[in-house]
């Protein structure tokens, strides 16, 4: 079976790319096995000191693969440990970590976004958390972890999706720029952050992870803890 990301090492720097362009990158579970995996082998990489995440194809996540929801108790537990295994590496990673959002970054998609430290959006970029139009309700956590109180609100409750610019003006994305130029300028502010002494970066994201978990570590163990009783408290779906 295909990998469904690689990973391309360009110096000090690596590049993730979700490879699954034909379902707009929804992580399934054997890409979040694969996504969770990586992190964690490029965490504890000596030689890289910045890592980009972005996608395949015309899309950067559409969120979760809903495909595979359901089944029995077994496959729905492994749809929540490979969920938590995988937004765990990206959100707790001790490398900086920028986000090259080259398309929707929607639902699952926005929060995996929103766990980096760095965005930076195409003009063709969408942001949102388009799950709460089907009763679905929003990562709270990743957005306050990363926006303003307001605009965390409003994105949440409103289940609206916003566009590079207005990203831009949000707080969102750090800047954008365009479609095929993303990449290069995704590499070259990653560049910039390997080139910087190590040992002072590392600190520096030592402590970011420390606020993180200071401010917003038991509204994470909360959600997570509504999502694993959401699929594993529930009798297995009836049959088709």
């Amino acid at each position: 079976m295909p990998s469904l990301l690689t990973i391309e090492p360009h110096g000090a720097v690596a590049v993730v790319t979700l490879q699954r362009p034909e379902k707009r990158n929804a992580l399934s579970i054997d890409l979040r096995v694969e996504l969770g995996d990586a992190f964690t082998r490029l965490a504890g990489d000596h030689d890289v000191g910045c890592i980009v995440l972005t996608g395949a194809g015309s899309a950067f996540c559409s969120g979760m693969d809903t495909g595979q929801f359901g089944g029995d108790s077994d496959h729905r537990g492994r749809l929540v440990e490979t969920s938590t295994g995988a937004f765990h590496a990206v959100g707790r990673c001790p490398k900086p970590v920028v986000a090259a959002v080259n398309g929707p970054a929607l639902a699952g998609g926005f929060a995996l976004a929103l766990l980096c430290d760095i965005r930076l959006a195409a003009a063709s970029a969408t942001f949102g958390y388009s799950e709460v139009a089907i009763g679905i309700p929003a990562s709270y956590a990743a957005a306050r972890a990363a926006l303003s109180p307001a605009v965390a609100r409003d994105l949440c409750l409103t289940g609206r999706v916003v566009g590079a610019a207005e990203a831009v003006g949000l707080g969102i994305a750090s800047g954008v720029t365009g479609d095929e130029r993303l990449l290069d300028t995704a590499l070259e502010r990653a560049e910039s952050i390997a080139a910087l002494p190590r040992e002072a970066v590392l600190e520096t994201k030592r402590r970011i992870l420390l606020d993180g978990a200071r401010t917003w570590g038991a509204l994470f163990e909360e959600e997570e803890r509504t999502f694993r009783a959401a699929l594993l408290e529930r009798g297995p779906e009836p049959a088709a």
